[in-house]
């Protein structure tokens, strides 16, 4: 019996497959799909914990069978992370006027993205004061106990690294290694080495120019095909939308949510005041802040139903290219940086909020002036490495945690909310590098003001 209702659940999906088909068939805005996508995953799910209850063996059965679109998706946007930030960053340091460029792009984008994880350590911090956050106001159950435990376990496994040691290991050693994703900074890896090839093939193209040609044109070949590749992947983003929400939604613990509201709202608040200072910039800059939300708007829902910066690294590069103007190396540098340092959500908000509520349980005051600059400047230059993959706010935390001197396992105590609050800060994630690559662009002088104020250049101009 519990099979056929698994097939009915999985007939369901189809169904809403179909009507998102027939949308696209009807030319309805990639926009309009992937929002459409996101309301319909949000109803299915809860219909369906709703019907089978939480954790019933037909409502994991069925978002087993959901997960091969949903997972699947994210999978395929994945696996061509490597090839597309490879071949896009050869080919745009070739293109590029001046090598010199190279350098105060990367400065640029770098130190958007630290300086703006130094701005959410503090909006964090603010948030946890203002809402009067304490660890010790959450009572320890099985699950958040054994969490910490697993915390404890991956802090020993780690102790000892410093923040020369986690910047060292950007440098490649092992190319293809990094190829397969292998370590927490195989992209950055991936992009120090494609940086390499540009810069060595500039110098081939002063002393071997027919040399450089041949490899030029090949490169330019594999970019046209990647990029078509990448077209296809980004067809499949509402489908993606759709079947990662609805498991999102249908495997909620809301009774946990219920009895941490107070900590959603409070991240909430924190990640939402960083999005205003996100835009503030953008309009410091010279650029219309609401014309900028409603172009990756597309973008930032597709990291918020994936929980994935890594994954996002796709989406978001054809965003900042055919939606706001953003030349091909800012594009490519800021989307790929902005996966491994300075997530403003995941190593800025995250871990301060939880400095500031476990501080008080071991007798620090976290008002003190000294308590807060030192973590703001930790969080700040902790953000370099951190994964933009599940559990790479984990992994912020236990760093500022311990360079603070607090306990790591008490950051178990909110793995009953973790997933609800990881799919804001991984979209604040994306902005903040949207954000950098369009900055850095603007400065550059190398932005396409025409085509980031025309309506029409929006996210589908890729072919979707």
């Amino acid at each position: 019996m519990d099979n056929l209702f698994i097939l009915i659940n999985v007939v369901v999906l189809l169904a809403l497959i179909g009507l998102l088909i027939y949308m696209q068939k009807k030319h309805v805005s990639f926009a309009k799909r992937v929002f459409t996508g996101m309301g319909i995953g949000i109803v299915l799910g809860a219909i369906l914990q709703g019907i089978y209850g939480e954790g019933s063996s037909i409502l994991n059965g069925t978002l087993d069978w959901y997960s091969i679109v949903g997972s699947g998706y994210v999978r395929f946007l994945m696996v061509i992370v490597v090839p597309l930030v490879m071949i896009s960053i050869i080919r745009a340091i070739i293109n590029l006027d001046k090598s010199k460029e190279l350098g105060k792009m990367a400065g640029w984008i770098i130190g958007i993205l630290i300086s703006t994880t130094l701005i959410a350590a503090l909006v964090g911090i603010g948030s946890a004061l203002v809402f009067d956050l304490s660890a010790e106001q959450i009572e320890a159950g099985q699950a958040e106990t054994d969490r910490g435990l697993s915390i404890e376990q991956s802090f020993s496994e780690m102790e000892g690294q410093t923040t020369p040691q986690r910047i060292l290991n950007f440098i490649p050693s092992n190319i293809f290694l990094d190829m397969t994703g292998e370590r927490p900074t195989s992209v950055i890896a991936v992009v120090i080495f494609s940086v390499i090839i540009g810069i060595a093939t500039l110098g081939v193209q002063r002393k071997q120019p027919e040399h450089a040609a041949i490899f030029t044109k090949g490169i330019n070949a594999i970019f046209s095909i990647i990029m078509r590749i990448v077209t296809l992947v980004l067809r499949l983003t509402p489908f993606g939308v759709l079947a990662l929400m609805t498991n999102m939604v249908a495997s909620t613990n809301y009774e946990g949510i219920i009895q941490l509201g107070k900590f959603v709202i409070a991240s909430y608040a924190a990640l939402l005041v960083m999005f205003v200072i996100h835009l503030v910039l953008v309009g410091v800059f010279g650029l219309n802040p609401m014309t900028y939300l409603k172009k990756v708007i597309p973008v930032l829902v597709f990291a918020f139903t994936s929980r994935s910066s890594a994954g996002t690294i796709p989406l978001n590069i054809s965003a900042q290219k055919n939606a706001l103007g953003v030349d091909d190396g800012a594009a490519n540098i800021s989307a790929s940086f902005g996966a491994t340092m300075g997530q403003n959500g995941c190593a800025g908000i995250y871990p301060a909020m939880l400095a500031v509520m476990i501080a008080p349980t071991v007798g620090i005051d976290p008002l003190s002036l000294d308590f807060i600059i030192q973590l703001v400047l930790i969080t700040a230059i902790s953000s370099f490495g951190v994964a933009g993959v599940g559990g790479g706010a984990t992994f912020a935390a236990i760093i500022v945690l311990s360079s603070m001197g607090l306990p790591v396992g008490l950051a178990g105590l909110l793995i009953s909310i973790e997933a609800l609050i990881d799919m804001g800060r991984t979209a604040l994630n994306v902005n903040g590098s949207m954000v950098s690559g369009t900055l850095t662009s603007k400065v550059m002088r190398n932005l396409n003001h025409e085509k980031y104020q025309d309506k029409k250049s929006v996210v589908e101009n890729a072919g979707i």
